[in-house]
């Protein structure tokens, strides 16, 4: 879509895919300064060390501690986070309004603090947060409570393990969003959620992932009656953001979305 969008507007760039480690990351960095290229997107399990190495980070992606986009100024690399942004307008396609909703979030990396800390700031009444005890899991308690304490949304942190819990919230909630990995080609097997039970039918239920397009989950969900929505269409507003940062001017929206986004 952005090789697209780039002959749409006579631009005379190109987007190319580089698969990289994460401790390879300061060397990316370094090689995008001197070959000077325009900018990037960055990928997981990328996102948080990118945050760590870019000159400078964008009042999200500062909050977040998170990067998904980096914008060359001249040899100086800022980061942005356009995940948010993304899969709340992808919400909004679906004709589901946040505001005043309850909603679970499954994870806590970079694209979940920023589906969650944007959805705080578009009216979320209450989000659940549910992810392992692992290494992000400080990060979630620490999200939950900059979000209490900067927005009227009330956020809860709870293992992801803890079946009841999950189930508890699921019953309460009007929105289930599956921000981790679980699901993921070539990991197609998996599934964050581990009783189909939990999925009743008045649940809306999304992925970020967009590889399968039907995963496990939304399998689950649709044979239980959920609306159910995944990933491309936040893949493809997030990336909207970015190509108006790196350009200054907007995506073709509706020849992108009538070629390459159908079905």
């Amino acid at each position: 879509m952005y090789n697209f969008s780039f002959q749409y507007h006579n631009l005379d760039y190109a987007y190319m895919a580089f698969d990289i480690k994460e401790d390879q990351v300061p060397a990316a960095l370094d090689a995008m300064r001197l070959f000077k290229m325009r900018g990037c997107n960055v990928t997981m399990p990328c996102k948080n060390k990118v945050a760590q190495c870019v000159d400078e980070l964008s009042p999200a992606a500062k909050i977040i501690g998170a990067v998904n986009t980096i914008v060359n100024e001249d040899g100086k690399l800022v980061g942005h986070i356009t995940d948010g942004i993304g899969f709340v307008r992808n919400l909004k396609e679906h004709g589901v309004d946040v505001k005043g909703k309850k909603m679970v979030v499954l994870g806590a990396g970079g694209a979940a603090t920023a589906i969650e800390i944007q959805a705080a700031l578009d009216g979320v009444s209450t989000l659940h947060i549910f992810n392992r005890k692992g290494r992000s899991w400080e990060r979630a308690l620490k999200l939950a409570d900059t979000i209490n304490a900067n927005t009227s949304c009330k956020a809860t942190v709870s293992d992801l393990a803890d079946e009841a819990s999950l189930r508890q919230a699921l019953e309460a909630s009007t929105i289930l969003t599956n921000a981790t990995s679980l699901g993921m080609a070539p990991h197609a097997d998996t599934c964050p959620i581990p009783d189909a039970s939990m999925l009743r039918p008045e649940l809306i239920v999304s992925d970020i992932i967009y590889n399968p397009k039907q995963t496990r989950l939304l399998q689950m969900a649709s044979a239980n009656g959920c609306a159910t929505f995944n990933g491309l269409y936040m893949l493809l507003f997030q990336g909207a953001e970015a190509f108006r940062l790196w350009t200054g001017k907007e995506m073709p929206i509706e020849p992108i979305r009538e070629h390459y986004f159908k079905g």
